[in-house]
């Protein structure tokens, strides 16, 4: 695997910069908490950074569940580490993305406007990207 791309106990998920300059971290947080006896919410936090040079103006959030619960919604939040304390101020981009019936899923963000040569940068610097998928809690219990 790349430094893009981490493997997780529910699948595999991946964000990208559509650029050379920007990163995750390799460090990444996975929790579950149990919704039902059958199935819960993982959570996963990771870094994102977006270089202050950073001219590309799109970057997404893509994955595949290897044991997704049928018609949730995968839950995307951004908060701006500069910002961010207990109570989530540091919010800046909240998304939901439909998850595909071979458990994949994709959502794409601007990262930056272009307009007239001039580019604005809408994210800048160290943000906290928080991943919600639900999961079987045992996959043996996802064709039910």
């Amino acid at each position: 695997m790349n430094k893009f791309q981490t493997s997780l106990a529910g699948g595999l998920f991946a964000i990208f910069l559509l650029s050379s300059f920007s990163s995750i971290s390799a460090e990444t947080q996975t929790e579950m908490t149990p919704i039902d006896a059958a199935i819960g919410l993982e959570a996963t936090t990771l870094t994102l950074n977006v270089p202050e040079n950073n001219n590309i103006p799109w970057a997404f959030v893509e994955g595949k569940i290897s044991n997704p619960v049928a018609e949730y919604p995968v839950i995307i939040q951004i908060f701006d580490n500069d910002l961010s304390n207990d109570n989530n101020v540091g919010a800046v981009h909240f998304a939901q993305t439909e998850v595909d019936s071979d458990g994949n899923y994709e959502y794409k963000f601007r990262v930056a406007n272009t307009s007239n040569g001039q580019t604005v940068n809408i994210f800048e610097g160290d943000y906290t990207v928080k991943i919600f998928k639900v999961v079987y809690l045992n996959p043996g219990l996802s064709a039910l």
